[in-house]
């Protein structure tokens, strides 16, 4: 199975999970997803992994997979250190990003700019989520990158909702040009300023995202 199909999986997947198609607890029935995705049980299962790494799905030996939705306090945590980590990767990527990296990170916003005016959250994240892969590796800390890559797995289905949220795209293109022009500039402070609020879900952003995933999780409950 290629990675363009796999991660399209994941993407419908995870999208039935968030929209309340299935109870919290409920137990995915294989056959039926297989069925319905017009695949076989192997990709449905390397879906269910990637899943259990986001913390949507437990994975129980000799029963199966489970849906599980995390407490909104956990996933309020989460995003508060993915800040911090965010935050750190572009300190550091404004001190020690290369031209050729520099040169990736404005295609990726580029393309943003293309996927915001369409619409299309979808393709939105698949860039977005490029780009800050593309500031993990320029802060050139491995273990950091490893670190921030992990945590964003995590909250993938979570960073994908607040997407859809009403202005959010045309907000975040905003926040990325703004990101990669402090990069540019070799500007510490303001790259991790803004890298920091861009994740961060205060205010207005928490209370969008708290009643959208308030929605999901109640509406099968």
């Amino acid at each position: 199975m290629s990675e363009r199909i796999a991660d399209h999986l994941r993407e419908l997947l995870e999208q039935a999970i968030l929209t309340g198609e299935f109870a919290n607890g409920e137990r995915l029935d294989e056959a039926r997803l297989c069925e319905r995705y017009a695949v076989s049980r192997t990709p449905i299962r390397e879906t269910f992994q990637r899943l259990a790494g986001s913390g949507l799905i437990e994975l129980v030996p000799h029963r199966g997979a489970f849906v599980r939705y995390p407490a909104f306090d956990e996933v309020v945590e989460m995003f508060e250190v993915m800040a911090e980590l965010e935050a750190f990767c572009g300190r550091l990527a404004a001190r020690r990003v290369t031209d050729a990296l520099l040169a990736q990170i404005d295609q990726t916003v580029a393309a943003c700019e293309v996927s915001a005016a369409e619409g299309d959250a979808d393709s939105y994240y698949r860039e977005n989520e490029r780009f800050h892969h593309l500031i993990y590796e320029a802060s050139g800390n491995g273990f950091l990158a490893a670190e921030a890559a992990r945590l964003h797995r995590r909250l993938q289905p979570f960073r994908r909702m607040q997407l859809r949220l009403r202005g959010r795209l045309r907000q975040s293109l905003d926040e990325h040009r703004r990101i990669a022009e402090a990069l540019r500039n070799g500007n510490s402070d303001v790259a991790a300023a803004t890298l920091s609020a861009h994740v961060s879900v205060q205010g207005e952003r928490f209370n969008d995202l708290m009643a959208s995933y308030r929605s999901s999780v109640q509406r099968r409950a």
